[in-house]
């Protein structure tokens, strides 16, 4: 029986696979996509604050933080030629005391490392001026953070690969991935619960939450040191009814050791929420309860003046793919051509959470280069 080979196999369809398709679309003659959902982009895509972020918080010379500063800027360029809604909000991170106002200039210091030259700190009276119902210090403004459409954008990806020979197979869940000569086969369960293989000369593992998985399923050690996946559950409390809030910003406070912390989140359509907060979990579930309500609605008080009990509610959860482990102060993406283990041709993408959605260009042009 013959099998139906593809120059590329990329595993997931979020938007970083799918933003790999669409920068090596011109590079190989056909690509396989394969998803294992019903359509793009179901887990942590979609389940996230929609943010470009600036390059603000990450290690000088990390890849998040090189990836990150070269995806805002690719990202605004795809959002405009592609039409993708997109907004550039500006951020503040707000200190509520001396001892954060001080973090902020550590803040400040390392984005100029990391190249992001257009920040600078404000004052109580100038962080009042720009957002009058902000009670704070001092703050960090960013101006080149924005917000994006994360749908359109993974639609304007897709859209642009389906004009070539590739494929997108959703409803397919590639199972194991074996080395053959020079290919890969990949074995797949499709949307019938059959089995079929495909062969591919390169595999890049973009699965996300099951990057792991993937990676073991071919070979390669899951548990091991930078493959491990820590799962990190992220909540969002949305801001009901209508209230005299109209903040123009995001706004963070200063981050902690494992997130960015709860902040006011802005959507393209006027909507305001607060969230993520984050902690770690052991599986992969989306279940909703008010479990964590006190907490948002502290941090609520913060940011909105009279803000009530009921004036929240919970809106959505996502998880994130962490390479860091419970208390270790940072982990970088891991981005791995594996020809020094023997697999040739094959890339995983281990750890992609946030900046993930700003560096998902980046990430595929990362990709090109280990590859060519």
């Amino acid at each position: 029986m013959s099998i139906e080979k593809f120059s590329c196999a990329i595993v997931g369809a979020g938007v970083v696979g799918l933003a790999a398709a669409f920068v090596l679309r011109k590079k190989f003659r056909n690509i396989l996509v394969c998803e294992k959902h019903t359509s793009f982009g179901r887990e942590t895509s979609s389940r996230n604050s929609e943010v470009i972020h600036a390059g603000i918080y990450y290690p000088a010379g990390s890849l998040k933080a090189r990836l990150c500063v070269e995806g805002n800027r690719l990202l605004y360029a795809h959002a405009e030629e592609y039409g993708v809604p997109y907004k550039r909000t500006g951020k503040l991170i707000a200190a509520f005391s001396e001892a954060e106002g001080r973090e902020l200039e550590g803040l400040m210091e390392k984005a100029v490392k990391n190249g992001v030259t257009d920040v600078k700190i404000l004052s109580e009276n100038e962080s009042r001026a720009m957002e009058p119902e902000l009670s704070c210090t001092s703050a960090l403004l960013s101006p080149s953070t924005g917000i994006i459409d994360s749908h359109a954008l993974m639609a304007s990806f897709e859209s642009a690969v389906k004009e070539t020979d590739s494929l997108h197979a959703y409803g397919c869940e590639v199972k194991s991935i074996e080395k053959s000569g020079g290919d890969y086969i990949l074995n797949i369960r499709d949307a019938d619960g059959e089995m079929m293989q495909i062969a591919a000369e390169v595999v890049i593992n973009a699965a996300g939450l099951y990057a792991g998985e993937v990676a073991g399923s071919a070979g390669f050690d899951a548990d091991g040191p930078g493959y491990r996946l820590y799962y990190s559950r992220g909540e969002y409390y949305k801001v009901n009814g209508v209230k005299p809030w109209h903040f123009k910003s995001l706004v963070y406070p200063t981050p902690d050791v494992d997130s960015l912390g709860i902040h006011i989140v802005l959507d393209l359509r006027g909507g305001l929420k607060l969230g993520p907060n984050a902690y770690y979990v052991d599986d992969v579930q989306y279940d909703l309860d008010e479990r964590c309500k006190q907490d948002f609605f502290d941090v609520g008080l913060k940011y909105l003046p009279g803000l009530k009990w009921d004036d929240i509610c919970p809106d959505m959860a996502g998880i994130r793919p962490k390479l860091q482990a419970p208390g270790v102060p940072f982990a970088d993406f891991g981005i791995y051509e594996e020809s020094g283990k023997g697999y040739g041709g094959f890339v995983n993408l281990m750890g992609i959470e946030s900046p993930g959605l700003t560096s998902c260009l980046a990430i595929a042009r990362h990709v090109e280069k280990l590859l060519f």
